[in-house]
């Protein structure tokens, strides 16, 4: 739920140069490069068709430019811009640069779009569940109660002349983990066009950008199933072009209580986690609205969300798995998904609510 890491790391992982156009009768060139980094406590691959000489500085600037942002969004670094908002909740406004000012204010249309179903300041409920092994822990209800009060994007102040960004009340915090990597791959995706990388894809912590085709045809981003595990556990697939997808999902950093699911997608109303939806996938002209938008739809519930979806002046389209496993489709997917699976009066199969 928040953007980590410590560091710049150096370039080590899924390092390939193939070919691009094996069928070519002349090679121009052209090879399918891939470089992974780690980068906002996730693993960021980028894929690209160029050539060796263009791709790999283009892709390490593409880095460097995550990292500068990993900088200024972190809510675990103390010097971030995010961090001096938080500390001064309730004081002060802080003068922010264009990057911050972009997130949040682009996070400010999400949670209003949403009515709060996606809140950038959910993050007033960082620490109060935890999901490692072992580790895990859930809030009790004074808990909740005590902290769902400060989770009220109403009083995110933003002053676009000043470049401020103020939170009313002391124990407010804003988060970027549901909205961060989504702008990560904007800007990144915005330094390799400008090396003159018309052909890529990039990955981030559930978020995917792609821009151009791969050879002769768009480029594929498989979608999960939400019950199955494994290289061959996608029932569908998404062929697009310039389009950032993001997936939310209920199977990740997920354990079982008391017979109940718990995972990171939280309930803003009540602080325990979302159960009206299993996944989705969602697509968006922009890496910053497809992240926070996934949350919200997922949060939402299918109905809810299909009809945010129709009324919001934002084109986005959605594929959801919802809490009884029914697949929902936006009319702009149709001639984008490809099933892997034959639904069963509109129920993923081999799927367990």
């Amino acid at each position: 739920m928040g953007c980590s890491g410590e560091g710049p790391a150096a370039e080590a992982v899924n390092v390939t140069a193939t070919s691009a156009a094996p069928q070519a009768e002349a090679d121009d060139g052209l090879r399918y490069i891939s470089l992974s980094r780690p980068l906002m406590g996730t693993i960021f691959r980028i894929n690209v068709v160029s050539t060796q000489e263009i791709a790999e500085p283009a892709i390490r600037a593409a880095f460097a430019e995550i990292a500068r942002l990993e900088d200024a969004l972190s809510e675990w670094r103390e010097d971030s811009e995010i961090s001096r908002i938080n500390r001064e909740a309730g004081r002060a406004p802080v003068t922010v640069g264009p990057d911050v000012l972009a997130v949040v204010k682009a996070g400010l249309d999400v949670s209003r779009w949403s009515e709060g179903a996606f809140d950038l300041s959910w993050a007033a409920l960082r620490g109060m569940y935890s999901f490692p092994p072992h580790e895990e822990r859930v809030p009790s209800a004074r808990d909740l109660r005590r902290q769902l009060p400060l989770v009220r994007y109403q009083d995110i102040i933003v002053d676009e002349a000043a470049s401020t960004v103020f939170l009313r009340r002391a124990g407010m915090a804003i988060g970027t983990g549901g909205i961060g990597k989504g702008y990560a791959l904007d800007r990144a995706g915005e330094v390799l066009r400008e090396a003159g990388i018309n052909d890529y894809m990039i990955f981030g912590g559930g978020q995917v950008q792609v821009h151009g085709q791969r050879g002769s045809r768009d480029w594929r981003v498989g979608i999960q199933h939400p019950r199955q595990q494994g290289q061959n556990s996608y029932f569908a697939a998404l062929e697009a072009t310039d389009v950032s997808i993001s997936t939310s999902g209920d199977y990740e950093h997920a354990f079982f209580r008391d017979g109940r699911r718990y995972h990171h997608i939280i309930d803003l109303q009540t602080g325990l986690p979302v159960d009206k939806s299993m996944s989705v996938t969602l697509l968006a002209p922009a890496g910053l609205y497809a992240d926070a938008l996934s949350t919200a739809v997922f949060a939402m519930g299918a109905e809810r969300a299909l009809e945010m979806l129709r009324t919001i002046d934002y084109r986005a389209e959605a594929v959801i798995v919802d809490g009884n496993c029914r697949v929902h489709t936006t009319p702009g997917t149709d001639a984008r998904l490809r099933l892997n699976v034959e639904l069963r009066d509109g129920l993923l199969p081999d799927c367990t609510p």
